[in-house]
């Protein structure tokens, strides 16, 4: 008997038959069926995948054969993967010097025929084989081969997607550590910027207050600079914590709540001195999501409809609808449109359209892309509709649920 000489990229080899992290396993239909059915189609009593490691030959899936390795010394496959590009035949091992007194073929399972096709990588590499077995002298036709080829191609197939799962299922474990390592970093470092801000903004307001007769004009003008600048800053970070929060806000379980209860509480927390116009183009109905969610989309494009309006009168109106899969909403105002080029733009996370909004504070471009995160996350969509110097219309879906 001789043994099978080691592939010269055999260091490759080893290691990438252990980045598929297949080897002792347990067994999975996928590749019984594969096995079975090679079987079938070359009729032979046995089929098996193989895969050669440094020292031994295991079985991902066998039949007709028991056990679930042997040594590789003995195994026929060993032989199989030293050329790659080749289907691998013996058609009669006690006629082949190199396997007349293989301990298989002199006692069981008696391999006389044996024909592998080898598992081999995109960079080329022969893992193992899938082959077919038989105790009689046998050679296979050109349809058998091409099928057995086939079959072969779809092991490898196997192999790449569980390679590709695990990997996803790394990025995604490691995509959520960051998720929480920078939650936690947000909220600290918004805490160590909001409370100067805060002293910053008290002390301007001191100063201005208590030291006002004191202070020229210029003074003036250079403290108020400061205050605003410091409420910018402080609504910037608010903004970019409510977008990074939007992921745990998502997480809140679906709950029954009515639509207008709903609508009536935003409104008060936006429009609480009941200055603005809100009109509502829809009956009370019970709704069945998440409820947390849906509030924190209707507060930002309530809010901007309030913002960035330049009419005197701010008109607003709220509508709902119940479609057969979907909740359909729209926020529409009076106010100045958007031009649009700029339509798309807006969804942008920190995009700016306007200098300043009715009250003289500029916006940090995070509202919209909030409100899309947190649709999107609903299962639904968002769109604009806008006509200049007639107002804006967004309408938004979420997915419904039935919770009867």
């Amino acid at each position: 008997m001789m043994n099978a000489p080691i592939p010269q990229n055999e260091t490759s080899r080893l290691k990438a038959l252990k980045e598929y992290s297949i080897l002792d396993t347990l067994p999975e239909q996928e590749y019984d069926d594969i096995t079975q059915l090679a079987s079938q189609i070359c009729n032979t009593p046995i089929s098996t995948i193989s895969l050669i490691d440094e020292k031994r030959q295991w079985f991902k899936s066998k039949v007709g054969i028991d056990g679930t390795e042997t040594s590789r010394s003995d195994a026929f496959c060993a032989h199989a993967i030293i050329d790659p590009d080749s289907i691998f035949t013996v058609k009669d091992s006690r006629l082949d010097e190199r396997f007349q007194d293989n301990p298989f073929v002199v006692g069981d399972p008696h391999v006389i025929f044996y024909t592998g096709v080898p598992l081999v990588t995109s960079d080329g590499l022969a893992l193992g084989t899938l082959c077919v077995i038989d105790d009689k002298p046998k050679e296979l036709s050109r349809e058998q081969l091409t099928a057995l080829k086939a079959l072969s191609n779809q092991v490898v197939s196997l192999f790449e997607l569980r390679k590709s799962k695990m990997l996803l299922e790394k990025f995604t474990k490691d995509l959520e550590t960051r998720n929480s390592e920078l939650d936690k970093f947000a909220q600290v470092a918004a805490h160590d910027i909001k409370s100067p801000l805060n002293n910053i903004s008290s002390l301007t307001q001191i100063l201005l207050s208590d030291y006002s007769d004191k202070l020229d004009d210029n003074a003036k003008m250079l403290m108020e600079m400061l205050d605003v600048s410091s409420n910018s800053l402080r609504n910037l970070v608010d903004g970019i914590l409510e977008h990074s929060k939007c992921d745990t806000v998502l997480i809140e379980k679906r709950t029954v709540f009515n639509i207008e209860a709903l609508v009536d509480e935003t409104i008060g927390m936006l429009d609480n001195e009941k200055q603005y116009h809100f009109k509502k183009s829809f009956e009370d109905k019970a709704l069945y999501t998440n409820r947390v969610a849906l509030q924190q989309i209707l507060i930002n494009l309530i809010a901007n409809a309030i913002k960035y309006n330049d009419k005197i009168k701010v008109e607003i109106e709220i509508g709902f609808a119940e479609a057969e899969e979907t909740y359909e909403f729209f926020i529409k105002d009076n106010g100045p449109g958007i031009a649009e080029e700029h339509r798309e733009r807006i969804f942008n996370i920190f995009e700016v359209l306007t200098s300043e909004d009715r009250f003289g504070n500029r916006g940090c471009g995070i509202g919209l892309s909030t409100v899309k995160k947190l649709v999107a996350g609903l299962g639904g969509k968002i769109s604009v509709d806008s006509k200049i110097g007639s107002g804006t219309t967004f309408s938004f879906t979420i997915t419904k649920f039935n919770f009867l």
